[in-house]
């Protein structure tokens, strides 16, 4: 088996250090879509240094050579075929605001091995750390396709109950189509987001956003509209990779609001609403 659950979870942990400073933070967000209209007093926070603050979702890029999903893969007791490998899901805690500009020790490892039958689920957790303390830990849930049934842990259900009720915000985001190209200059260079051919030969008609954009463009539409603007009330984010979005098309998002919690369901407008993150949280206070 390509996989040892027990091999992988007792591997030592991969540490690193990583910094960022505020064009990164700038960069990330113009990726996102930030910065429209480019005088707005709201948009100016994400793209001005001098009102400068951190969208809590920068944590999936913050720092070169942070521990992640590829070093995740090489771990003892993980050999696993690429192509078979999927993005599930995602979550951040975060332990305080991000600052503009870091330097940290960032910490990765396999917290969980799950088995699902038809695919076992990865848990790359990477918690990340600076002289002050904790600032966030990063939940990447990876899908290996075919590496199930070993008869292992099933793990817990992240399927959600619809939201019931009309939605309390409704908003739709473009997706500029050159997008993807500015985005993974933030650092996901896979090709799928930029070269029609590769895109074909993994089975799209043309080259597909990076589901991490969705997910940061998301954050952003939920704390601009039901937060404040005010980045520092996020406590959590999480979300389940439901489908492909396209460079031109329109995310719709929808948001109910809960105590201490906003509940939320993107989807692809033009596409009669094929859902694109599904079973997303976010917590604040």
């Amino acid at each position: 088996m390509p996989i040892d659950a027990a091999k992988a979870l007792a591997a030592e942990p991969r540490s690193g250090e990583i910094t960022w400073d505020r064009k990164d933070v700038q960069l990330y967000h113009l990726g996102l879509g930030a910065g429209v209209p480019a005088t707005d007093p709201d948009e100016l926070r994400y793209t001005l240094e001098s009102k400068l603050h951190v969208l809590p979702s920068f944590a999936t890029v913050a720092g070169a050579g942070s521990p992640g999903v590829i070093s995740g893969l090489s771990m003892p007791g993980v050999d696993v075929d690429l192509a078979r490998v999927l993005h599930g899901g995602q979550t951040i805690a975060l332990h305080r605001p991000i600052p503009v500009e870091g330097k940290a020790q960032a910490t990765g490892r396999i917290a969980a091995v799950y088995d699902k039958g038809k695919a076992a689920v990865l848990v790359m957790r990477t918690e990340v750390a600076d002289a002050e303390g904790p600032l966030w830990t990063n939940d990447a849930q990876i899908f290996v396709r075919g590496e199930g049934g070993w008869g292992g842990d099933r793990g817990p259900s992240t399927r959600l109950e619809e939201p019931a009720g009309a939605p309390d915000r409704t908003v739709e985001r473009p997706i500029r189509e050159e997008q993807a190209l500015l985005y993974r200059l933030s650092g996901d260079w896979n090709p799928l987001h930029a070269d029609p051919e590769f895109a074909k030969l993994a089975g799209f008609d043309r080259p597909i956003l990076h589901g991490l954009c969705t997910y940061g463009m998301t954050l952003k539409a939920v704390v601009d509209t039901l937060l404040g603007g005010d980045v520092a009330r996020v406590r959590s984010y999480t979300t389940r990779f439901a489908g492909v979005v396209y460079p031109g098309e329109t995310l719709r998002i929808r948001m109910w609001r809960r105590e201490g919690s906003v509940r939320v369901a993107v989807s692809a407008a033009e596409r009669e609403d094929a859902p694109v993150l599904a079973d997303t949280v976010v917590t604040h206070s």
